[in-house]
């Protein structure tokens, strides 16, 4: 969106705030209001790049950037050895996708259509991907409950990895199977009359400089992140599940509502459920291949982390039965997520 561009301003300033040492809370407030923009301007690069590379690259290319800047801030965190707040922000972003993003995005679209109906079979196929790949988290955690402490650390790692390498296994084959073997279910009409705004030398040029920016600012927004919440008071648990995916992700957030105003409602629940899905198969596992080269991060979540991912993908099952939403449907989601935030912050 357009208006995110004016948010630029605060790339230099933060730059400049990081040599003249200004208080951890700023530079955490600087940092994530240039890192909101940028993933924007990725996203857009993206975008650009589809029209060049035809439909099932530019497919490709949405999904794999789709959450990088989720993926650069918590590799920096995973760097800083900030292994809560990495799980955490992995949680939060499939729990604000599914709640908060398709909550507003059903909420905005309802209020200018009764209903709105969207492809069933497509979100069918994600949605029930989705229910696996939390079940696929839960075993791990079930594990650490009932294995002699002794013999924990030992396994930790080895079963971190193998959960890994499976789930990553499922997302390369989701891409063969919706690029594929089944594209007809995940197809979409395209308009034939829209044309690129920029050169291709030019969006690879933007989509490379955002990489490169948003690297930089993730590293600064990291860094004043335990300074940050033992100034202000806030849990570092909460910072990762509640702030680090509404930041990560806030550009890809506005799109899904402005697609569902546009009674695009395909686009909107294919970003809030497809993102989710890809948070859990595509950047839990490299995240963890990634830790191997520091500290082994383990692929455990705690049970709050779970119960609310449970809830959340059983509601994005449920959102899927019908393939219709309606404005009382998004009031609905949108409350279960504030009572999840008001009880993180509490916790």
């Amino acid at each position: 969106m357009k208006i995110l561009r004016y948010l630029l301003i605060f790339v230099p300033i933060s730059i400049i705030g990081e040599f003249l040492h200004l208080s951890p809370t700023l530079m955490f407030v600087l940092a994530a209001l240039a890192i909101i923009p940028l993933a924007g301007l990725m996203g857009e690069a993206t975008e650009e790049i589809a029209f060049y590379s035809g439909p099932r690259i530019g497919g490709f290319l949405n999904a794999t950037f789709g959450n990088a800047t989720e993926l650069i801030i918590a590799f920096f965190a995973l760097k800083a050895g900030l292994f809560e707040v990495v799980k955490a922000s992995l949680a939060g972003s499939v729990i604000g996708n599914i709640l908060m993003v398709l909550g507003l995005s059903m909420l905005v679209g309802g209020i200018k259509y009764k209903s709105q109906s969207f492809n069933k079979k497509s979100i069918e196929v994600s949605s029930s991907m989705l229910l696996f790949a939390v079940i696929g988290l839960t075993v791990p955690a079930i594990f650490t409950h009932t294995v002699a402490s002794d013999l924990l650390n030992t396994r930790y790692e080895g079963l971190s990895v193998i959960v890994a390498v499976i789930m990553f296994s499922i997302y390369l084959l989701s891409l063969y199977f919706s690029f594929y073997t089944h594209k007809d279910i995940y197809f979409v009409e395209h308009d034939e009359d829209a044309v690129s705004k920029w050169s291709l030398k030019k969006a690879i040029t933007v989509l490379v400089g955002a990489t490169v920016l948003i690297g930089i600012e993730s590293e600064l927004f990291v860094s004043a992140v335990e300074p940050m919440t033992q100034a202000v008071g806030l849990s570092e648990f909460f910072v990762g599940i509640i702030l680090v995916p509404i930041i990560g992700n806030a550009a890809e957030h506005s799109t899904a509502i402005v697609m569902a105003y546009k009674n695009k409602m395909d686009v909107a629940v294919e970003i809030a459920i497809g993102s989710s899905l890809q948070i859990i198969l595509f950047v839990t596992p490299v995240l963890i291949f990634l830790s191997l080269i520091f500290t082994p991060m383990s692929i455990v979540f705690n049970e709050f982390e779970l119960v609310a991912l449970l809830f959340a993908v059983f509601i994005a099952n449920r959102v899927a039965s019908d393939g219709e939403s309606n404005w009382l449907e998004g009031v609905q989601l949108l409350a279960v997520y504030l009572i999840m935030a008001v009880s993180f912050f509490v916790l």
